[in-house]
């Protein structure tokens, strides 16, 4: 049979889970509380960085962006699945069904930089901390999301522009809860042999290559760690990277999972179950990686519900304000784990080569 071009498609049927009504009833219940968490709890970070002036920090920043991030990938896909579930409809419009398809390889790719980005900020907090507020300052960091926005913008219009110029026959069943960009190419009875060609090209490039940067920032990271002589030094600089990891991990553990299922499993049923994991359970859990291993996001969400003030690092050395009449010169470089540089200059020199007595020493430490 010829095939019919694509512009006389009206929509396709999403076939989403089980069709038994009882199923479906659970299946409703679960994923609206799972998403209404993802949402709120993604929402509750955002807040507790804008508002909390002690989250005004790079790392925050970049949080709060992979926040948003994972809020809109959620509302991409998952408000749709519901809907259909609860109405027991399977359709979706070819205009909806491109637009489910651009957000969702937009966000994905995104969420996927944004991860890198993260862990070169967790690179050089630790590495290079007495340069860090140089590094990552505003400008640089606000390029660091543009560009990633840019690029993952960028990626997702030529997928888009690419499955435009795909034709469709009869079959126009996707075995799955959403337009997968991949089920989509996969659907179609024209060639695709430039879809699997930007395919391949968009796995190295926002696959490989992000997991390769992650990979060596925390290479770097270890070996800063290992160098550190004591064990509370260690674990306090493990500590600032423990959540970023967990969440690294679980973002590419749940997308390994999702390829494998797919490869070796040729069951749809089995391929949108698994699907759940990286389209609705990472974004879910995410906030609460943050939120449980971080001080700061306990103390900043503390004071967003209880209109009190958080409690003040304590830094050991001078206070803020006004500087001891013996101390000339203090300089703090503030990291999460209050890494700080401490010069202390002596007295006013009597005379040349000789100091008054009780001078105290330069130091570098780390609290």
């Amino acid at each position: 049979m010829e095939g019919e071009n694509n512009t006389q498609i009206s929509h396709f049927l999403l076939l989403g889970f089980s069709e038994d009504l009882e199923l479906q009833s659970f299946l409703f219940l679960l994923f609206l509380s799972m998403y209404l968490v993802t949402v709120f709890g993604n929402l509750l970070i955002i807040l507790a960085s804008i508002t909390d002036s002690h989250l005004h920090m790079p790392m925050y920043f970049f949080l709060s962006n992979l926040s948003f991030c994972d809020i809109f990938f959620t509302s991409t896909t998952v408000p749709k699945m519901l809907f259909n579930i609860q109405m027991h409809s399977k359709i979706i419009t070819y205009e909806g069904c491109l637009a489910q398809m651009y957000f969702s390889v937009l966000f994905a790719g995104l969420g996927d930089i944004l991860l890198t980005v993260m862990a070169y900020d967790r690179f050089v907090a630790i590495c290079h901390p007495l340069h860090y507020t140089v590094i990552m300052n505003p400008c640089i960091c606000t390029l660091l999301v543009l560009g990633s926005w840019f690029i993952s913008a960028l990626h997702s219009l030529l997928q888009s522009s690419a499955a435009l110029q795909l034709s469709y026959c009869m079959h126009l069943e996707i075995p799955h809860f959403f337009c997968e960009l991949n089920l989509m190419v996969q659907l179609a009875c024209s060639d695709t042999f430039v879809n699997n060609i930007l395919l391949y090209f968009a796995s190295g490039l926002l696959g490989v290559a992000p997991l390769a940067g992650i990979l060596v920032s925390y290479s770097k990271i270890v070996s800063s760690i290992r160098a550190i002589s004591t064990a509370q030094g260690k674990y306090k600089a493990f500590s600032t990277c423990a959540s970023h990891l967990s969440v690294v991990a679980l973002f590419y553990c749940t997308s390994l999972g999702v390829y494998l299922t797919s490869a070796a499993l040729h069951n749809t049923d089995s391929n949108a179950t698994a699907s759940v994991l990286y389209t609705l359970v990472t974004p879910m859990l995410n906030p609460f990686i943050y939120s449980l291993r971080n001080k700061e996001i306990k103390a900043a969400l503390k004071t967003f519900f209880g209109n009190r003030a958080p409690p003040q690092p304590q830094m050991k050395g001078a206070a803020f304000g006004n500087p001891p009449k013996n101390m000339q010169t203090v300089i703090m470089v503030k990291t999460e784990t209050f890494t700080q540089l401490q010069i202390w200059h002596s007295p006013p020199v009597s005379r040349i080569g000789h100091t008054n007595p009780g001078t105290p020493e330069f130091r570098i430490g780390t609290t």
